[in-house]
């Protein structure tokens, strides 16, 4: 049995921008359903949404037959947590608020195994591993394993340069809902500060051999983000779209009228 391949670091291997869908509902039929809708990559949000290492595991499951990558936000960058994602199965780790270099490099030691980094070895309990089925898993594992930080405050994004010097470090999500609260915008990711801001970033990024990405649900200023140098972005929420539908579908028979079109917000 071969170690499975990371999907998402091969996609972005390609040069072609990766567009995806962040998942919130933890039902895994939902996550099928995403599966077959063609998105690149499905982000399972274990930092906002309420899942916990069974339903993030049932995620990975679902989404296994499907030729979309998965990728999984952990609630925050605990080398424990870590440790147990890794094992269910997630190769693609996003974690938030990572504000200095020094926690990006505590990061890559917790997603490798040593002589690289201190990921603790249980491989018979793993089904990262398929417990033990996967000849050699100790020594491949950390090849298919993507770091990727989220930067998301005014302080980390002064700490970018230093951030994106950490070796091991894939990529670089920078959250707009976040940032533009920091920068005294909150709700406001499309303020034209908060976007200039953002550009800065991904230029920086850009410049580097790290991937950049971002959440931004605004079409427009996406394929902007995707010309200043954006290379995975998240086009999508699968809550939103269940309660932006169904209400609409519900006020077109009940009012007899179709709903009000909300302008998209800018990023999450």
């Amino acid at each position: 049995m071969e170690l499975p391949k990371n999907r998402f670091k091969q996609g972005l291997a390609t040069g072609e921008t990766q567009y995806g869908l962040w998942l919130g509902l933890p039902d895994n039929s939902a996550a099928e359903i995403a599966g077959l809708a063609g998105f690149d990559w499905l982000l399972i949000d274990g930092e906002h949404a309420p899942f916990d290492l069974r339903t993030i595991m049932s995620h990975l499951q679902a989404l296994a037959p499907y030729d979309v990558a998965p990728i999984v936000r952990c609630v925050e960058g605990d080398t424990a947590l870590i440790k147990q994602l890794l094992d269910i199965g997630a190769q693609t780790l996003l974690v938030p608020m990572v504000e200095t270099a020094e926690q990006a490099r505590q990061l890559v030691q917790a997603v490798r195994y040593p002589p690289q980094g201190i990921r603790g070895l249980g491989t018979s309990l793993a089904r990262a591993a398929r417990w033990n089925q996967v000849p050699g898993y100790l020594h491949k594992a950390n090849e298919e394993i993507c770091l990727l930080v989220q930067v998301e405050t005014a302080s980390a994004l002064q700490n970018l340069d230093a951030i994106l010097e950490v070796e091991g470090v894939d990529g670089v999500f920078i959250g707009p809902s976040d940032l533009s609260a920091s920068m005294g915008y909150p709700g406001d990711a499309g303020n034209p500060a908060v976007v200039e801001a953002i550009n800065q970033g991904l230029n920086k990024i850009r410049a580097t051999d790290k991937y950049a990405g971002l959440l931004c649900l605004d079409p427009d200023l996406a394929a902007d983000y995707v010309n200043e140098g954006a290379d995975f972005v998240g086009v999508g929420v699968d809550t939103l779209i269940l309660a932006n539908e169904t209400r609409k579908l519900a006020q077109r028979f009940k009012q007899g009228q179709p709903a009000t079109e909300e302008k998209p917000q800018a990023g999450y």
